[in-house]
């Protein structure tokens, strides 16, 4: 089971629009897949018109010992595809439980419960560094992190970074990132040189690819359905797939390497 954690610590940059469209990608090709929301305004949940304020049993359950992950998987409408789903009360657990052993670790070892029911994972996290991404990173094998193609955004790209680098002294082997950008618009000076800046500063590990401004995004999210679902010949859907198949070969496969401290 391949786990990929997308983020970024900065809002609006396209990680929840990665999220379900790679994930609907995988469930088309026949891959079990799971999508988790941890970002605690719920952003991929009401994607697939779940209610985050109106959820009675969320991922927060998982953390609070009271529900396990199996129990609290639910439909997308895309087959193949399940999520688990966010809601507000994730917002108080930093407060609440951040201090507590162990919490690091909550979301991997559910995960290790699910590795004979799903072939690939996707962590959806909020953009702030806490107990809920430090959890997506302890779990994961490879880190997205989608860049939005103007200045500001790759502010929260500088931070992220710092933050992978934070997390490699917790881990036994290193954790593995690509940056992707979004909401390119060649039409735009901002945007053409946002790119340039990226491929500068980040050769190694940018993706060659764009994810391109496209208005059909927000009209598949309206319908609840991925837009590599919902309509796979749009400019959009056919990006996403370009990098679904890149992931695939350039992302590292699960090894023994763990987080080691909670």
């Amino acid at each position: 089971m391949k786990v990929w954690t997308v983020a970024n610590q900065k809002g609006g940059v396209g990680k929840t629009t990665t999220v379900a469209n790679l994930g609907g990608l995988c469930a088309l090709k026949g891959q079990r897949t799971l999508i988790v929301d941890l970002d605690p305004h719920g952003s991929l949940s009401a994607y697939f018109q779940l209610d985050p304020e109106r959820m009675e049993h969320s991922l927060y359950d998982l953390f609070a010992g009271t529900a396990t992950a199996e129990s609290l998987l639910c439909e997308t409408g895309v087959e193949r595809l399940l999520i688990l789903p966010a809601s507000i009360a994730l917002a108080t657990l930093d407060r609440q439980l951040g201090a507590s052993k162990g919490m690091g670790l909550v979301l991997r070892r559910a995960l290790q419960g699910l590795t004979e029911r799903f072939d690939r994972v996707l962590l959806d996290c909020p953009p702030m560094l806490g107990v809920l991404m430090v959890n997506a990173l302890a779990a994961s094998h490879h880190v997205i992190i989608p860049v939005q193609t103007e200045f500001l955004a790759l502010k929260g790209l500088e931070r992220m970074v710092r933050t992978l680098a934070m997390m490699q002294h917790n881990r036994l082997c290193a954790l593995s990132y690509g940056v992707v950008p979004t909401q390119y618009d060649q039409r735009t000076r901002a945007s053409v040189e946002s790119l340039a800046e990226l491929q500068r500063c980040y050769p190694q590990q940018l993706w060659e690819g764009v994810i391109p401004v496209d208005t059909q995004f927000r009209e598949a999210s309206k319908r609840g359905l991925p837009l590599t679902v919902l309509r796979p010949w749009e400019r959009g859907s056919r990006a996403y797939r370009q990098l679904l198949s890149v992931l695939d070969e350039m992302a590292p496969a699960p090894t023994a390497g763990a987080v080691t401290h909670g």
